[in-house]
């Protein structure tokens, strides 16, 4: 293109660094390539051949998409747009997600969502997600990235009126005239307290099970019992009456969880990526929600 552009070998030379005679072998080769002659070429001048003139609007073409193949992509690598994929459980999804989005794209509209829901671990990356919230700190790890959002423990909630029908109990060993709900898949068949005077061990059956916390909070608003959920799933609920506290006395000693962010934890993170981790940190360590939810700082 530079050769035909300066009508000149040597100068579209000089403007590439070459010598005249490499020019000259790299025209010549891809004539031999094409077989077609593609420049005429005298002692005082060069003109190009019907197919050499087909071959550079082409080749113009093949160029000006590529620039712009490029330029789309540094726009990218800089500015928010395309779509974040991601992977979160039921509950915070249809809980604290959906807000977390709505403001993250008065921010950014360049950005759309794909979001998909799980309860059981999944392979992230496999998965083609971009970001993840969990509460699985296995993985995090040398692939992975994780940024802590909150700390949270479980608590026991239950209905006003299953309270009323059923009475409320004063201490752990009330709960075995009690239906309780909990999580599915748990090993644990014993609920622990503790209080001023040590640890109390409460063997538990279970009235309902379920893979999520949306679904053991709704059992809970139709009183069929005492659930044991954590407690960012129900904060809403407490904060309004409809559920009430259970056995604030006596804490659940099951140890604090910690909420995070995934990403990949490889390099040079998109735009919308990195933006969208930024401001959902950032947005939990401002929240002055109280419940037992605990930003970390």
């Amino acid at each position: 293109m530079r050769v035909v552009e300066l009508n000149s070998f040597a100068v579209a030379a000089r403007q590439l660094g070459m010598s005249a005679a490499a020019v000259t072998r790299s025209v010549t080769a891809l004539e031999a390539h094409l077989n077609t002659r593609l420049i005429n070429r005298s002692t005082r001048s060069l003109s190009l051949t019907e197919a050499g003139a087909r071959y550079l609007d082409s080749c113009r073409s093949i160029v000006a998409n590529v620039d712009e193949v490029d330029a789309n992509l540094t726009r990218t690598a800089h500015s928010p747009h395309g779509t974040v994929r991601i992977a979160a459980s039921t509950t915070f999804a249809s809980t604290e997600l959906m807000t977390l989005l709505a403001d993250y794209r008065v921010a950014e509209p360049g950005v759309d969502f794909d979001v998909t829901t799980c309860e059981a671990q999944i392979d992230w990356i496999e998965g083609g997600f971009d970001v993840g919230f969990t509460d699985d700190t296995r993985l995090v790890g040398a692939s992975m990235v994780g940024r802590t959002l909150m700390q949270y423990r479980s608590i026991l909630v239950a209905s006003a009126p299953y309270l009323a029908q059923r009475g409320t109990p004063l201490n752990p060993s009330m709960l075995d005239s009690h239906v309780l709900l909990g999580p599915a898949g748990s090993a644990s068949r014993a609920w622990e307290f503790t209080d001023s005077h040590g640890a109390y061990r409460v063997p538990v059956r279970y009235g309902l099970r379920a893979t999520n916390a949306s679904m053991l909070c709704a059992a809970a608003l139709n009183h069929m019992g005492i659930a044991l959920l954590p407690a960012p799933a129900v904060a809403r609920e407490l904060a309004s009456g409809a559920l009430m506290p259970v056995l604030e006395r006596f804490p659940l000693n099951d140890g604090a969880r910690q909420f995070s962010i995934v990403y990949s934890g490889r390099n040079h993170l998109t735009a919308k990526v990195r933006t969208f981790v930024d401001f959902t940190v950032a947005r939990f360590r401002a929240d002055g929600r109280k419940t037992s939810l605990r930003a970390v700082a």
